[in-house]
């Protein structure tokens, strides 16, 4: 395997739109420099906004092993976080059902039949008049679950501009994946 710390706003894999400065790109092409014959295949991706570690498999036989036994591998998924405003709870369990749009904007509704339930617990790290730090585990792996839940909560992520908050103090989103 390889273990990669992805800087923010770098795409994990590529798109219709950008297809050379990836994630997937630069590791492929650090392990062809060893051996030409040399692959790599991605477990699993991270928002481009989000840093943190994401995994490799040199084989895609580990790699199908791997996503198929996640829960039992990633057993803990810990995220940090800061976000707008303070924490009502020093630490809580967020149970949210998650829709996606036809626009691809993903929100939080009380229809529990096509909603997909959402579950991250969260405590405070640290917290000042503006700001808090927050430590997240997620319990599902839904899109934009972390970002979703917390913006609806009305506590967006520091540099979240998709949803909600303009504030934008480091120039990035304030979303680490520590795993």
């Amino acid at each position: 395997i390889i273990v990669i710390n992805k800087p923010s706003k770098q795409l994990c894999i590529a798109t219709d739109k950008d297809k050379e400065h990836t994630l997937y790109s630069e590791v492929s092409s650090y392990v062809k420099k060893q051996n030409p014959k040399n692959k790599i295949f991605i477990v699993h991706r991270l928002d481009k906004d989000t840093s943190g570690i994401v995994l490799f498999a040199k084989n895609e036989v580990l790699k199908r092993k791997l996503q198929d036994n996640w829960e039992s591998v990633a057993k803990t998924r810990e995220y940090i976080a800061i976000v707008d405003g303070k924490m009502e709870h020093k630490k809580d369990c967020l149970k949210d059902y998650l829709k996606e749009s036809k626009t691809l904007q993903v929100y939080v509704t009380e229809d529990t039949k096509n909603g997909k339930l959402a579950i991250t617990e969260y405590e405070k790290v640290l917290e000042n008049n503006k700001y808090t730090m927050l430590s997240l585990n997620l319990k599902t792996g839904r899109k934009n679950q972390i970002r979703v839940q917390l913006s609806d909560m009305g506590n967006s992520i520091v540099g979240d501009k998709k949803y909600g908050i303009k504030k934008d103090p480091i120039r990035r989103m304030a979303l680490h994946a520590n795993y």
